[in-house]
């Protein structure tokens, strides 16, 4: 099995970049809702010099109770299908809208190790949402390999990468 891809600093900072030149350019803006990774992906974005013309900010929600508070997840969604889950995360880009004035969301959540998994979800796994103002809310389920700083990285690259691709109308395979 091959080596995952784990980005760099510099690859992130690319991947926001040509994000934010897409929104920009769709004068569209952009929030986000991260749990596992815990602020990275707002990281990444507001490196880009002139970021607050697309990018609006972001929460992070990583306690159950957080994700309650600041972006109203139903707590039966919780224990129901619990913080890493499609319900959960949908249920995440929703509630950065309603607090957030933007035009497109983008939430997170995973495990990134190295405790926390179960044998139905296992350390890498990684849901992510998104939503442009208007449509419909989608979410994927991604399965990185890789140490907790691995996992955390393909999870911005890929959230950034999505991001852009459902922008732009490129399609995507992830069969991860």
């Amino acid at each position: 099995m091959d080596a995952p891809w784990i980005p760099t600093d510099t690859e992130l900072g690319l991947l926001a970049e040509e994000l934010g030149i897409e929104l920009q350019r769709q004068e569209q803006v952009l929030v986000t809702a991260e749990s596992c990774t815990g602020g990275w992906l707002a990281k990444a974005l507001t490196d880009r010099a002139g970021s607050s013309v697309w990018f609006a900010g972001g929460v992070v929600a990583y306690s159950y109770q957080a994700k309650q508070a600041l972006l109203g997840v139903d707590s039966r969604t919780l224990e129901m299908y619990g913080a890493v889950s499609r319900e959960t995360v949908l249920e995440m880009v929703s509630g950065v809208f309603a607090h957030i004035d933007s035009s497109v969301a983008v939430a997170v959540t995973g495990i990134a190790g190295p405790s926390g998994s179960t044998s139905e979800i296992p350390i890498g796994t990684v849901w992510i949402g998104w939503q442009c103002r208007g449509g419909n809310a989608q979410a994927q389920v991604f399965h990185f390999s890789g140490d907790r700083q691995a996992v955390r990285r393909q999870a911005v690259a890929m959230a950034l990468s999505r991001v852009r691709q459902i922008l732009t109308g490129e399609s995507a395979d992830y069969s991860h």
